[in-house]
């Protein structure tokens, strides 16, 4: 893929990711980058991305959701990569199961 092409990831953090502001984080830099999508906690524990955007830039997010902000501890990223699919809006932070960031 080059620079220009869309893609898609979906990625799964594991971790002490819950109550250290890690959605948040991730939503400044997708914001940034200009990606569509959403990230959520999760009820197990974890942190779900679903992302699009340019491969280059939803490389700079997988490097950043295997750092997360400071307080975090990523145990494991799990992502899976795809072509766009399209129907994403603006980056959100989608209802989840713990809302103690």
């Amino acid at each position: 893929m080059t620079e220009t092409d869309r893609a898609r990831l979906d990625a799964t953090v594991i971790g002490r990711v819950h109550g250290v502001g890690f959605r948040y984080f991730i939503l400044r830099l997708a914001l940034d980058l200009d990606l569509v999508g959403w990230v959520a906690n999760e009820y197990d524990g974890s942190v779900r991305c679903v992302a699009e955007g340019t491969t280059g830039d939803l490389e700079r997010l997988a490097a950043a959701l295997e750092l997360g902000p400071p307080g975090a501890l990523v145990e494991r990223v799990i992502t899976a990569w795809g072509p766009a699919v399209g129907g994403l809006g603006p980056f959100t932070i989608a209802s989840g199961a713990h809302r103690g960031d």
